[in-house]
């Protein structure tokens, strides 16, 4: 299970930017794509930047709007300690790793938007067992695509108002 640290950490400017740019955009597709850092929300310009990989600041973005430690986003996106610290030295996430960073983000910001903004309560609803998901905490379950689709389908749910 992931814990969340319980500190009160202030807003993070790329949630802002991401809950202003739904508020001014509603069907802005990709503007997840703001959680990361990431000003392009084009699919092209996303596909290309995942190409190459992200920055390893994408990553301590999401690691910080979650308030997890290093070890529990590792673990999220699939890569061994020792090559996170790798990551870190080289400034850049490979491919794969991006591509699983920016579903996590994706998932993170349907999140948000559910929560209309209230960064503690999505932090509480992605880390707490979800009797939907097998008990499994939203976020967990997430790091598969099969697991993604399934908490977007359980967040779209929610949305309209279907049993959970």
């Amino acid at each position: 299970m992931i814990a969340v640290r319980g500190r009160q950490p202030a807003r993070l400017g790329s949630v802002e930017r991401f809950v202003s740019r739904v508020r001014e955009t509603p069907r802005a597709e990709h503007a997840y794509a703001a959680l990361l850092g990431l000003r392009t929300f084009e699919v092209s310009k996303l596909h290309a930047r995942l190409r190459e990989g992200l920055s390893y600041q994408s990553l301590e973005r999401v690691r910080r709007i979650l308030d997890i430690s290093s070890a529990e986003i590792s673990k999220l996106i699939g890569i061994s300690a020792r090559t996170l610290a790798r990551r870190r030295e080289a400034g850049r996430l490979a491919p794969d790793e991006s591509d699983r960073l920016l579903r996590l983000a994706r998932v993170i910001g349907q999140a948000v938007i559910l929560f209309e903004g209230d960064l503690d309560e999505t932090r509480r609803w992605l880390t707490r067992s979800q009797v939907s998901l097998g008990g499994i905490p939203p976020i967990v379950f997430a790091t598969t695509e099969v697991g993604t689709r399934e908490v977007e389908n359980l967040i779209g749910r929610i949305e309209q108002g279907i049993s959970a």
